[in-house]
């Protein structure tokens, strides 16, 4: 938990709205973070949350740069310089590659990894330019790590994910800027609400620890990555799946 006795850390979420972003937010939030987030149209929770001082909203579009740039501006005037980013916006599509309409596949990169790497440079140049370190938490997937047929598109933006946290640990170490990737398995979200019962039976049964995951089990590990308990840490894909990929 921050230090009372310190000025609350602004943390910057894409995709805070609903799903593991929502847990997140909250999450933070009752930590003592100032959070700031936006996706394309506002929720009952976003709504809800409209009159706390430590939360600031807005809707912004990731495969929108611009959009982006004017998002950050109302976040930093209203809460400060972020001293967190945490990457948590993307849309999953599956279906078989040589069938998958151009548009779909361009939209997924657009998001997925064009959104991040435009908001990564928005905020990474305000960390550069006040000095004062920060940390950039990606949150990918497992689908990157080992890849599942009919998920070529979103494999592709989950993995680059992971290559840009490699590469910005190097880029980035030397003024005191960590980041790191949390590659959640298969989660209880909207995300996996698709799924038919032979599906999930069949990831259950695949998992070490029988279930799908929840929103809950990644929000630990989002605290402490974002904590000084992992001030030596950098570089790094953490999984969260229960096992399945062992």
């Amino acid at each position: 938990m921050p230090n009372p006795t310190q000025p609350k850390k602004h943390v910057v979420l894409s995709g805070g709205s609903r799903g593991l972003g929502k847990e997140i937010v909250a999450s933070l939030l009752s930590e003592g973070y100032r959070v700031s987030t936006f996706s394309r149209t506002p929720t009952e929770f976003t709504s809800g949350l409209a009159k706390n001082p430590d939360f600031f909203y807005a809707t912004a579009d990731s495969a929108n740069s611009e959009s982006l740039r004017t998002f950050l501006r109302g976040a930093e005037r209203a809460l400060g310089r972020p001293y967190g980013l945490i990457n948590c916006a993307g849309i999953a599509v599956d279906g078989v590659l040589a069938t998958m309409p151009e548009e779909t596949i361009q939209k997924v990169l657009d998001v997925n990894l064009g959104g991040i790497l435009h908001l990564t440079k928005l905020v990474t140049r305000r960390m550069l330019l006040t000095r004062g370190g920060g940390v950039i938490l990606n949150i990918s997937s497992i689908i990157g790590l080992r890849g599942y047929s009919g998920l070529a598109a979103y494999a592709a933006t989950k993995g680059g994910m992971d290559a840009v946290t490699r590469s910005l640990a190097r880029e980035l170490g030397d003024r005191g800027i960590r980041i790191n990737s949390i590659a959640p398995g298969y989660l209880e979200t909207e995300m996996t609400h698709g799924l038919t019962e032979e599906q999930r039976l069949q990831i259950t049964r695949r998992t070490p620890l029988g279930r799908l995951g929840t929103p809950k089990d990644v929000v630990g590990a989002v605290l402490f990555l974002l904590s000084p308990g992992a001030q030596f840490i950098t570089g790094q894909v953490l999984v969260i799946d229960g096992g399945i990929t062992v």
